[in-house]
This record gives C-alpha cells, sequence and structure tokens, in this order.
C-alpha cells in the first residue's frame, strides 16, 4: 500500500477482504482491482503490485476467486478474477466480522455518556 503521509496500513486478512469484496462488483483484471479500491476509497487506499498479486494468488489457491486469460481493451493479454461460491460465502462471513469490528471501534471513538460520566 502506498499513499505518502496518509498510508494506512491494513492488518493482515484485510486486502483479501478488499479484494474479495471489490470482485463481488463484478469480474476484474487485477490493475482494475486496485483502481477500484482507490476510487472506492477515495483515493485512500492503494495498492501496489507488490501486495495486490500475491493476494489475488492466494486466494485463487484457496479457490474464494477463479482467473481466466482475457485481452484487455488495449488488446493485451490479461487475467481476469471472478468471486467463486467459495469466495461468496467467506466474503459474507467476512462482512459480519468487520460490521461488528466497525460498530465497536466506533463505540470506543465515540463513546456514549451515561449519567454520573459527564
Amino acid at each position: 500500500m502506498a499513499g505518502g503521509q496518509s498510508r494506512i496500513e491494513l492488518l493482515q486478512g484485510t486486502l483479501d477482504f478488499i479484494i474479495l469484496q471489490t470482485l463481488r462488483w463484478g469480474p476484474q483484471h487485477g490493475f482494475g482491482v486496485a483502481q477500484m479500491i482507490r476510487a472506492h476509497s477515495s483515493d485512500t487506499l492503494h495498492v501496489d503490485t507488490g501486495s495486490l498479486y500475491p493476494a489475488l494468488h492466494r486466494l485463487e489457491r484457496a479457490k474464494l476467486i477463479a482467473a481466466t486469460w482475457d485481452r484487455s481493451e488495449k488488446g493485451q493479454h490479461v487475467r481476469v478474477y471472478r468471486l467463486t461460491a467459495a469466495g461468496r460465502k467467506r466474503l459474507a462471513a467476512e462482512r459480519t466480522k468487520w460490521e461488528r469490528m466497525t460498530r465497536a471501534i466506533a463505540g470506543i471513538l465515540n463513546p456514549r455518556i451515561t449519567e454520573g460520566e459527564a
């Protein structure tokens, strides 16, 4: 991940989750996955090839995504990745965990003040 001074380090496993979520929107080649992550994170998350392609290969070995060869708009051979049924199932489980985690962190960042605490 790159991004200069506002660099955000992802916890291990987070990139896999983000890739699965990105492929939920439809099949995509590696560069397209990186572009979508960047665009949908308001240009906050930048995934470099040294992180992206090992993650794609790891997800493919785990059968969470599948890849086929295709041609890009420019006529180049590219691997197009798509979510498998197992990947959709894993994504659903990971989304549930992330939703719980974000609620927990939000509760820490913005605690409700109860009587006697103020």
